[in-house]
């Protein structure tokens, strides 16, 4: 249907041109054919005063009246008028045409006619010009409707895209790191290709399958597979598509890409981030958008209404499963929801094999070493990082990406890109070591922590200094203990400043560190059940409800007392940790000195380094720092808070992978 669809709009666009084309040539004509009538007789124009002399001098032989007030006619003999030997002339007359003018004519002999005046073709057709133009609009209107199932202009044609069997094809062994996720949808594509074998035993074909995941997961790199290796008609669209300006467009799209489904039946319809089409209805700040509700409503009505759609099936994808209306997700609409989620170790390397294969890679390139240190990255965050080690390597002249490559690319992706154009003062860097340096000695000193694994004082992205820590393994789940040692960890930066160079010189660097502090206590009290005060109740805040699209006025849950003691009880949290940090930081002062020392020489020391720092000894000399890379830094830019980690969908657990910064 969508190739029919496609030669009725050629046949329609070709029709219009043929159509203007003719139009084109007519008023050609008749603009040449009165340009060539008015060129058989050429009238010379002179004035009134000038046919008046003639007159006066029985020069004028012929007079013929056109209308009220021009003269065409003919002198007896040639005359030099203005410059020119005028024959014949026309001349306008001041006045309309009466008997005194008549009887003068007829006293000096000249033969005298009259005739209306006539409107010449330009004329009839400038004035008819428009009414021209209206039958024209008209007539491509009707075309249009005749051409496109009755919907002017194809505004309620679906935008949907029939993927091509020359089209370049992704198949399942270009994805990886989504086993479960994999098979969940072979499983679809064994179905298109063999519905008898699950049939015979009463099975029917899903209606829609979603997939749900954080960015990045490989939701739509998914669905491109799916395309590859069903070997059946695929449509893909984006549920913005649907959203249009004029009512009822979006309806009328859903209910086209139905049609166009059935014809093609069995096939699939891919829609990616369905959340823009799919919210909830009666949310907003308006209490819904009524646009957006017919085309739910329309969707809601096609995957499974009173008739029903054997055949199609709906791939969707969206990262925001929350925001779905109810009616939406249930069986017999989506009778699958498939989880792509972030890949684990075994999973991120798969991933870099995949991206690996593109890639000449030196002898040293470990990708098993690569997937330990990326704990929590996304798909899209370990081919970015691919991507980077070949563009370090391309800098360098390099014909092979080594393993070094690698491992500044992921400090580039994780960390933030080095900013060594950034100067900085001398007070600036030592204010940064000591700061770093209290996040390091509480991440060796504090039991349960995940290791410190780099700490630097180069800014990178938007920190003056950093320090990451990495998990030993993937972790699912957190503890109390581990969380309460985080927040411990992120005071570690403001404790440090306070104890080297007083309260009253504390700088901003703490901005971030603090933000997220208190973020995680207020998550641990009102969302973890981690408080004995508020206790295994779960507190929300209008803040969240509105992030969620519900209503801005909606009540609070929770009494103002209730409120007040989840204030009291974040700041409990907030308090403790300081003062464990507190403790923690004087009774390991020299280790503190020696990594900030050791920060202000060698600006970045890594987990080797400070296991030699924490046994007490000192380093070696450090080798001789190597040029910079052309264009390693980058522009100078906002400084005073660290670059954010990045959280796991929602929020609502720590980073995997910390750094805390200045």
């Amino acid at each position: 249907m969508a190739e029919q669809d496609s030669q009725d709009n050629d046949r329609l666009t070709k029709g219009s041109k043929n159509l203007a084309l003719w139009a084109l040539i007519i008023l050609m004509s008749v603009l040449a054919i009165q340009f060539l009538r008015g060129a058989d007789t050429e009238y010379a124009e002179v004035s009134w005063t000038e046919f008046e002399e003639q007159l006066d001098g029985n020069n004028v032989f012929s007079v013929t009246v056109v209308g009220a007030r021009t003269l065409q006619g003919e002198l007896r003999n040639e005359a030099q008028i203005d410059g020119q030997t005028v024959t014949q002339f026309e001349a306008l007359a001041p006045f309309a045409a009466d008997s005194d003018l008549a009887e003068r004519l007829r006293d000096q002999g000249v033969v005298v006619d009259a005739e209306e005046a006539q409107t010449g073709w330009g004329t009839i057709l400038l004035g008819a010009l428009p009414w021209l133009l209206i039958l024209v609009f008209w007539f491509w209107i009707f075309r249009s409707m005749q051409g496109g199932g009755n919907r002017a202009f194809q505004f309620g044609r679906s935008k949907a895209k029939l993927i091509s069997p020359d089209t370049p094809k992704v198949s399942f062994a270009d994805v990886a790191g989504a086993d479960e996720a994999k098979e969940e949808l072979q499983e679809i594509i064994e179905f298109l290709k063999d519905p008898q074998k699950f049939a015979r035993l009463g099975g029917r074909l899903p209606k829609g399958v979603l997939l749900v995941g954080p960015p990045g997961t490989g939701k739509t790199l998914l669905a491109k597979a799916v395309a590859g290796e069903a070997g059946r008609p695929f449509f893909q669209m984006s549920g913005s598509d649907f959203v249009e300006m004029f009512v009822g467009v979006g309806a009328s799209r859903v209910r086209d890409l139905f049609e166009q489904g059935k014809t093609h039946a069995p096939c699939i319809i891919f829609v990616d981030e369905i959340d823009a089409v799919g919210r909830h209805r009666g949310a907003g700040l308006g209490g819904g958008h009524d646009e957006r509700e017919q085309t739910l409503n329309a969707l809601l009505v096609e995957m499974d209404g009173f008739e029903s759609n054997e055949g199609v099936i709906l791939l969707a994808a969206t990262n925001r499963p929350d925001v779905l209306d109810p009616a939406l997700l249930r069986p017999g609409r989506f009778d699958r929801q498939v989880v792509v989620d972030a890949p684990d170790v075994k999973g991120r390397e798969a991933i870099l094999k995949v991206h690996g294969k593109k890639l000449p890679l030196a002898s040293d390139v470990d990708l098993a070493v690569i997937a330990r240190g990326t704990p929590g990255l996304s798909g899209a965050d370990l081919a970015n990082i691919c991507n980077e080690a070949a563009l370090l390597a391309a800098r360098s002249n390099a014909d092979k990406v080594s393993m070094e490559d690698f491992e500044q690319a992921k400090d580039k992706v994780m960390l933030g890109t080095e900013r060594r154009s950034l100067v900085l003062t001398e007070r600036e860097r030592e204010l940064t070591a000591y700061h770093e340096a209290g996040h390091a000695v509480i991440g060796l000193r504090v039991e349960g922590l995940d290791p410190v694994h780099k700490v630097t004082i180069v800014p990178r992205g938007r920190a003056l200094g950093l320090t990451s820590s990495l998990p030993e393994e993937d972790r699912h789940s957190y503890t109390k203990k581990w969380l309460e040692g985080q927040l411990v960890m992120l005071f570690g930066g403001r404790v440090a400043e306070e104890m080297i160079f007083g309260v009253d010189e504390v700088t901003t660097g703490a901005g971030n560190d603090i933000e997220r502090a208190t973020s995680m206590a207020r998550r641990m009290v009102t969302s973890f059940g981690m408080s004995e005060v508020i206790g295994l109740m779960a507190v929300g805040d209008s803040e969240q409800e509105v992030f969620l699209g519900r209503e801005l006025g909606q009540r609070r849950q929770v009494s103002e007392h209730t409120a007040q003691q989840v204030d009291q009880e974040v700041k409990r949290l907030l308090d403790e940790a300081h003062s464990a940090a507190q403790r923690v930081l004087e009774a390991h002062e020299d280790l503190l000195e020696s990594i900030a020392q050791a920060l202000l020489e060698r600006e970045t020391i890594d987990q080797a380094d400070l296991k030699i720092l924490s046994d007490g000894e000192k380093l070696p000399p450090p080798e001789v720092p190597a040029e910079p890379l052309l264009g390693e830094s980058s522009d100078e830019g906002e400084s005073s808070a660290a670059r954010p980690s990045p959280r796991p969908e929602g929020g609502l657990l720590p980073p995997p992978h910390p750094a805390t910064g200045d």
